[in-house]
């Protein structure tokens, strides 16, 4: 799953370099903390956090495959 989120984050971001994603595992949940550059953020997040929005989407659809919980969170 990490994969795909770093696939996903990549293609966004023009400093495909600086994008760095940690996880955690809480109890039954995932935690994946994404981290990239100052400049990008605001690709990553979108208006009104629309991309943000749709990446955790994606990401549950994902998750709910391998029949996992799973949090996304971007961190400055």
């Amino acid at each position: 799953m990490k994969e795909i989120l770093e696939t996903l984050i990549k293609s966004l971001v023009e400093h495909t370099d600086e994008v760095t994603i940690t996880e955690k595992e809480e109890g039954k949940t995932f935690v994946y903390e994404v981290k990239v550059n100052e400049a990008d953020m605001g690709k990553v997040i979108g208006k009104q956090g629309r991309v943000a929005k749709s990446i955790r989407t994606l990401m549950k659809s994902v998750a709910g495959k391998e029949h996992k919980k799973i949090a996304i969170e971007f961190v400055d």
